[in-house]
């Protein structure tokens, strides 16, 4: 690798802040936090078990999302999220991935996402129903109820209602399963306290698999492909282990980043009362008619609730990090990075770099109106990833989180329950732990004329 160096490590000093930073918030992002402002953009962390080379910014975005993808692979046997997914589409390398999202790319496109906003308004009304007026009520947990909802409702043609409560400990303790821990520095660690949630989840899957193949064989021409399961069941040469691999990669990536996005969005909304009130008057504003579900066209015109939420992208990035193995010897930024190295880039700290972004910590939607985004750098903001592999649910996921929170500050005012800590915690995606409290008091619905 001529012209190129060593990353740097961190020294003495460095390693004790670190240290300290994880003892404290018992957090990997601590320790990147630390890293990055004592080291600078690129480093190499050195515990024991656990060497990833990190890189932070838009020029690191661009080469391993873009240029020199090829380079690095996202499959390895170590991580827990590839002994769960298998042969999930999020875990797997090239000819294999590649006809996979040939498959499931088509339904995640814009036009057929859209037809799915009267379901999408629909179950978020049927988590706020058991909503009592003046209650206190955790934004996580009833997030995550509603993504779920969603996600199995549309992707899978699936009422879910009535198997939430049976499967809603199997879920947590899978998103446990795949979130950083100690197998980070142990990977052969035994973890025999998930395979009754693993086993859980299967044979409802499984189930799911094969009922949906019999209604097709006894109903094939009435049964329409418009949704994921269907669609895989139809296809040639997939079986039924191969289904279950997407449909649980979809189930658990889907609506966790959902939950996550929804809940940080109140959170930041509730901490500044002035852009609540902005959004929920342009709420009124647009969507005139609360019996009904807003159309596409309505969507587009909420231009201040877009910039929350790319706000809210930007400062809480569900998928914060990203994790690839370099499957040859390659420079990355100037830096050797050997075959075999876990190569990862930072979401959060990108995002957060001053370098790029003004105040950066600061919550300021006006950034993404269309004259301040022309300033970035390309891929300097990346919370759905970039280039060819990027998130394959991201427009389904943009035009849910709009339906679901118009439809929360129509119905509702959101009052944070004052004296929680609230802090990121590094789990299967970045969450606001230990929840998100707040009172909830319904509005006057108005009706058009």
């Amino acid at each position: 690798m001529e012209g190129s160096r060593q990353l740097p490590v961190a020294d003495g000093d460095t390693g004790l802040k670190v240290l300290h930073g994880l003892i404290k918030d018992r957090s990997l992002l601590t320790a990147l936090q630390v890293m990055h402002q004592q080291i600078g953009n690129a480093f190499q962390i050195t515990l024991p078990g656990f060497q990833p080379a990190v890189f932070i910014g838009p020029g690191a975005n661009r080469q391993i999302l873009v240029t020199d993808r090829h380079k690095l692979l996202w499959r390895n046997g170590i991580d827990p999220v590839v002994r769960l997914l298998r042969h999930g589409i999020l875990v797997v390398d090239g000819a294999e991935h590649e006809a996979l999202r040939s498959q499931m790319d088509p339904l995640l496109q814009r036009q057929h996402v859209i037809p799915h906003i009267k379901a999408m308004w629909r179950h978020t009304d049927d988590v706020t129903e058991t909503w009592v007026d003046g209650e206190r009520r955790d934004m996580l947990v009833e997030m995550r109820r509603v993504a779920l909802l969603i996600l199995m409702g549309t992707l899978f043609r699936v009422e879910f209602e009535p198997d939430m409560d049976r499967l809603w400990q199997p879920i947590i303790r899978l998103l446990e399963f795949i979130s950083a821990g100690l197998w980070v520095l142990r990977p052969d660690l035994p973890r025999p306290r998930y395979r009754r949630a693993i086993q859980e989840m299967d044979a409802y899957l499984f189930q799911l698999i094969q009922q949906r193949r019999a209604e097709l064989i006894n109903h094939w021409s009435e049964i329409e492909s418009d949704d994921l399961l269907s669609r895989l069941v139809k296809a040639p040469g997939i079986t039924d282990e191969l289904i279950r691999d997407q449909l649980l990669t979809m189930l658990i990536a889907g609506h966790d980043t959902s939950t996550a996005l929804l809940a940080w969005v109140l959170y930041l909304l509730s901490c500044h009362p002035a852009s609540m009130a902005q959004v929920q008057a342009e709420v009124d504003a647009v969507l005139t008619d609360n019996s009904q579900p807003p159309s596409f066209q309505q969507l587009n015109q909420l231009h201040l609730m877009d910039q929350v939420i790319k706000e809210t992208l930007r400062l809480y990035p569900p998928i914060h990090v990203g994790s690839r193995v370099a499957a040859t010897d390659i420079t990355i930024q100037g830096y050797d990075v050997p075959a075999g190295t876990r190569v990862m880039y930072s979401i959060y700290l990108a995002h957060r770099d001053e370098a790029q972004w003004a105040e950066p910590d600061r919550f300021c939607p006006a950034r993404f109106d269309g004259h301040q985004a022309k300033k970035r750098q390309p891929l300097a903001y990346v919370p759905f990833g970039g280039g060819p592999r990027n998130c394959i649910g991201a427009t389904f996921a943009q035009i849910e989180a709009k339906v679901v929170l118009s439809r929360l500050l129509q119905r509702f005012e959101f009052q944070l329950v004052e004296g929680q800590r609230i802090r990121t915690h590094m789990g299967a995606t970045l969450e606001p732990r230990p929840g998100v409290i707040m009172r909830v008091r319904r509005r006057r619905l108005r009706h058009a004329s």
